[in-house]
């Protein structure tokens, strides 16, 4: 007869720490819909892409468990959000949306 103990290390967050992190994502998201009803002229651009870096992260990092994983995961995750911010603002200079 073998007795195997296991060990109960919780990998996450509790209930209600999933409940604040939905509700700072909801409330970034009623921030971003409100600046296409508020006048923030050069702003607009990178108050939206601030807001969606932030909430990317905490989406990879708590929704994902990137927090609790290994660095060079998150690592690979940031280094794609960078291409695609890259991408995206050659994409938008190349149409001459800066001048």
């Amino acid at each position: 007869m073998t007795t195997e103990t296991h060990s109960t290390t919780e990998h996450g967050m509790s209930n209600a720490g999933y409940v604040r992190i939905a509700a700072i994502l909801a409330a970034i998201t009623a921030l971003e819909v409100a600046t296409y009803y508020i006048d923030l002229g050069a702003l607009f651009l990178p108050s939206l892409l601030i807001m969606m870096v932030v909430k990317f992260i905490i989406v990879v990092s708590y929704f994902m468990h990137l927090k609790f994983d290994n660095k060079l995961f998150s690592w690979v995750f940031y280094a794609g959000l960078i291409l695609a911010l890259t991408v995206y603002a050659i994409f938008l200079a190349t149409f001459h949306f800066f001048s």
